[in-house]
């Protein structure tokens, strides 16, 4: 999705993935498959209540996630960025780490730290903080030589440097990485809330579907989950709008 797509254009994508929806329904006559304003009818009705009270967990463990995932990997991200030497040393491990794919190890998070919210949110910091510690020192080791000599030479020292330079320089790799996580966070979500838990949505999704067999209730809660990445996704995208409108341009 880019940043030029208008309001209007994602109007006229939801409307033609909801008749799509709605024609697939009404061939195939299944309870699998219930119609979207059926749907629509059970997201509104138990919003109020029981989906509403997993969806506020399932959002407290997101954001959670990635407070936690940028308060541990900017400032790694940013020391790499300064000491080419040291990111020397530890980039084979970042490079080791990074492609694995985070959700196989979810059993073995649970194993270690038990129940709870704070497995899951470890979970899912895992797979945040690879993307934004590399993006983060990206950005940091990218900074203009000349920059930080003409601030060098009004007497800044490495705390300003750090503050006043390679932090601000940082947000938009930050908001980036984050943006692009937010899908893969979700998914993994949905997988830890399958675990010893009875809250979040992917209990909600996984109980109505596989043990009561409410089709209806199930794809309410996978609504709601698609809603919460969406509504996530373009959060993030806004905040990066006015927060970094010096990037390409932006006014």
């Amino acid at each position: 999705m880019t940043k030029s797509t208008s309001t209007l254009h994602i109007i006229y994508a939801t409307l033609i993935l909801l008749i799509l929806w709605e024609s697939v329904a009404f061939v195939i006559q299944r309870p699998i498959l219930p119609a979207p304003h059926i749907v629509a009818g059970i997201f509104l009705r138990d919003l109020p209540h029981n989906l509403g009270r997993h969806a506020l967990v399932s959002l407290y463990r997101v954001t959670a996630s990635i407070a936690l995932a940028i308060a541990l990997a900017t400032p790694a991200g940013l020391v790499l960025g300064q000491s080419a030497r040291l990111n020397r040393i530890l980039a084979p491990f970042v490079y080791l780490l990074f492609p694995i794919p985070k959700v196989v190890l979810a059993p073995i998070v649970l194993l270690f730290l038990g129940v709870g919210d704070f497995p899951k949110i470890v979970i899912i910091t895992m797979i945040l903080f690879f993307q934004i510690l590399v993006l983060v020192r990206d950005a940091a080791a990218a900074i203009r030589p000349e920059l930080l000599l003409s601030v060098r030479s009004l007497g800044a020292g490495r705390r300003a440097l750090f503050r006043f330079v390679y932090l601000p320089a940082s947000i938009p790799a930050i908001l980036t990485a984050v943006r692009q996580s937010i899908g893969t966070a979700v998914a993994v979500l949905y997988i830890a809330e399958l675990f010893a838990t009875r809250y979040g949505l992917g209990y909600y999704i996984y109980y109505q579907g596989s043990t009561l067999f409410d089709y209806p209730k199930m794809y309410a809660g996978i609504v709601a989950m698609s809603l919460l990445g969406l509504g996530m996704y373009f959060g993030v995208d806004t905040v990066e709008r006015r927060v970094c409108r010096w990037v390409d341009g932006r006014q």
